[in-house]
């Protein structure tokens, strides 16, 4: 059964791209030679900075459109929390 996922990549400029694929690497190669969307090839080079695996095609593309509403600062929040395997218990970030 084949996987996807949904993912994020910081451009050069700083921005942030949200897409779905069944292949992360393929898709980063397609889009860092400048054969992925639109929106990234002229932005580059391109890091993948977020990955998140989904059960199928649906729910893929669902998460996808939920992450692309996000403001920057959410989709840098989800990013800084994948980026840090112990985040800081409730009790450490002074809630009850």
């Amino acid at each position: 059964m084949p996987k996807y996922y949904c993912y994020i990549i910081e451009c050069a400029d700083g921005t942030l791209y949200t897409g779905m694929t069944s292949d992360t690497e393929r898709r980063m190669h397609q889009h860092n030679l400048g054969r992925g969307a639109r929106y990234t090839r002229s932005r580059r080079p391109l890091r993948l900075a977020y990955v998140e695996q989904q059960s199928d095609h649906i729910t893929a593309m669902r998460r996808e459109r939920a992450i692309k509403a996000l403001s920057r600062k959410r989709k840098l929040a989800l990013i800084a929390a994948k980026l840090d395997p112990d985040p800081p218990s409730s009790q450490e970030r002074g809630k009850p």
